[in-house]
């Protein structure tokens, strides 16, 4: 249940920074390098479509699997997410980031749930979890700049075409 609450989370964030985002990167100088709203709104769709992957992976395959780490390290992503970038591009630029009151009021409560019944049901342990967080973190980071690369080869071909 809470890997499908959890997808949701991330849908609605991901909505709420697909709308706004792409705009407001325009501006902000070094904080964020500008994104076009297609390529950016491919990478959030992707994004957000793995969500709901791990989500199904985790809720078929149960406990202690590499689906239920899959799960707990995209949620640990998003919660990391909470604080860096947005609430702190919040303070240090003194205006509201997109993404901001969506990963406050959803991502945090639901991924910080998410892992806590996780360890509490057994569904993950900490240890694992150790090195599954930060490596799901890492290739969700590095995921991001292929995925915009790829939409934005997707936007120039149809430009060109």
């Amino acid at each position: 249940m809470l890997g499908w609450l959890f997808a949701f989370a991330v849908t609605l964030h991901n909505a709420e920074e697909a709308i706004f985002l792409p705009k407001w990167s325009m501006r902000t100088g070094r904080w964020h390098a500008p994104v076009g709203e297609l390529e950016f709104r491919l990478a959030v769709a992707v994004l957000t479509l793995l969500a709901y992957g791990v989500a199904y992976l985790c809720s078929i395959q149960g406990p202690q699997t590499v689906a239920a780490y899959a799960l707990a390290g995209y949620a640990l992503t998003m919660l990391l997410n909470v604080f860096f970038p947005h609430v702190l591009a919040a303070i240090v630029l003194r205006e509201y980031a997109p993404g901001t009151a969506t990963a406050l009021l959803f991502n945090l409560p639901v991924c910080s749930a998410l892992l806590y019944v996780g360890v509490q049901d057994g569904y993950i342990n900490v240890e694992k979890l150790a090195w599954f967080g930060p490596a799901s973190a890492a290739v969700i980071l590095a995921s991001i700049p292929i995925l915009f690369l790829i939409g934005r080869k997707l936007v120039g071909a149809v430009k060109h075409s």
